[in-house]
């Protein structure tokens, strides 16, 4: 399984619920790595989505405690529920929130991230994968940079004993 995030130097992803700093270029790597796969997404990080509705193009899993049911997606209620979803599904993408990364990520071979070089105050953070001796950086771009924002595109994989 996989999963996609934006950290800051700190390697915090949010506060109150919401990312802090929104770059283009990030969106579109997101979309580009989402787009024609399912995601596991938490019911407060979907209703922060434009409209909160499920993402498009995408066969959408969400996990909440709620009894809802959710137009275009599939509603879950625990972790082996999300699971059993995901193995109907070739590739699955964890998009979010924090407790979702976090129940998601004994699960989790190989993680997006792109780093962005800033430090606003979060709430919310991702795993230090630089410091965490079963994780290697795999790839990253160069750094590069929007409105004064610098920023690179790495993905980390889950080293196996």
């Amino acid at each position: 399984m996989e999963a996609i995030v934006a950290v800051y130097s700190d390697w915090g992803i949010g506060s109150d619920g919401t990312q802090q700093v929104v770059l283009k270029a990030d969106r579109a790597h997101f979309r580009d790595i989402t787009t024609g796969n399912a995601v596991i997404v938490g019911r407060k990080t979907l209703e922060d989505f434009p409209g909160g509705r499920p993402l498009k193009n995408r066969r959408n899993i969400v996990v909440t405690r709620q009894d809802i049911s959710i137009e275009g997606a599939a509603v879950v209620h625990s972790t082996e529920e999300a699971l059993k979803e995901a193995e109907k599904q070739e590739r699955t993408i964890i998009i979010g929130g924090a407790s979702i990364y976090k129940q998601f990520f004994p699960f989790t071979d190989l993680v997006h991230i792109t780093k962005i070089e800033l430090a606003p105050p979060s709430d919310s953070f991702f795993p230090n994968l630089d410091s965490l001796p079963d994780w290697k950086l795999e790839s990253a771009s160069e750094w590069l940079e929007e409105n004064g924002i610098r920023y690179s595109f790495c993905t980390y994989r889950r080293i196996k004993p």
